[in-house]
């Protein structure tokens, strides 16, 4: 058995599998590697939507692959743009809603989620949010740009409306500062 509290992704995919239902429609919002996108397309079934976005042609066809050598290709929409318009693509209201930020894995390290374009995202994340859906945001802050990145989401999520959002963190204390930790944002009244 995978121990979930070594790794941010196993406790992430344990959390949301508390809240997605079959037949849900959710969003992975960096697509990467696929790996969420794939979690996710489990979790819906086939009568789901997964909405898979990612602004580099390599996480496209990454992501893709995976999927269909899972046969899960039929319930994903992926999308190549950046996660701050998903709204000219998303209309219903989701589930949960997955961010990785930072850069993809194996591939070019500049790349990268931007402070600006990712606030914008989530912005628009939390108008399509479902009450009672959850969006979890793992931060990678090692990288160049990275603690600019973590400080300004960690800013404009500290303001939100606790009456009707839940904003919670969580990190290793026994690592180092820069390790990836969670944010999971739930959205009251579901």
């Amino acid at each position: 058995m995978n121990n979930i509290f070594s790794s941010i992704t196993l406790f992430t995919h344990n959390l949301l599998q508390t809240v997605i239902n079959s037949g849900d429609h959710v969003l992975d919002a960096t697509a990467g590697n696929g790996h969420d996108t794939l979690f996710l397309a489990k979790s819906v079934g086939p009568k789901g939507i997964v909405y898979s976005f990612d602004i580099q042609e390599t996480a496209i066809l990454n992501t893709s692959l995976l999927l269909r050598e899972h046969d899960l290709l039929e319930q994903v929409r992926i999308i190549q743009d950046g996660h701050e318009n998903m709204v000219k693509y998303i209309s219903e209201g989701l589930k949960a809603i997955m961010f990785n930020l930072g850069y993809l894995p194996k591939s070019d390290h500049q790349v990268i989620t931007l402070p600006e374009t990712t606030v914008i995202a989530l912005g628009q994340a939390l108008e399509i949010l479902l009450p009672g859906g959850v969006i979890t945001i793992t931060i990678y802050s090692g990288h160049e740009s990275g603690e600019i990145e973590k400080k300004a989401v960690e800013e404009y999520l500290k303001n939100l409306d606790k009456t009707k959002w839940d904003v919670l963190m969580w990190s290793f204390l026994n690592r180092i500062p820069t390790a990836p930790y969670l944010i999971v944002i739930y959205r009251r009244g579901g």
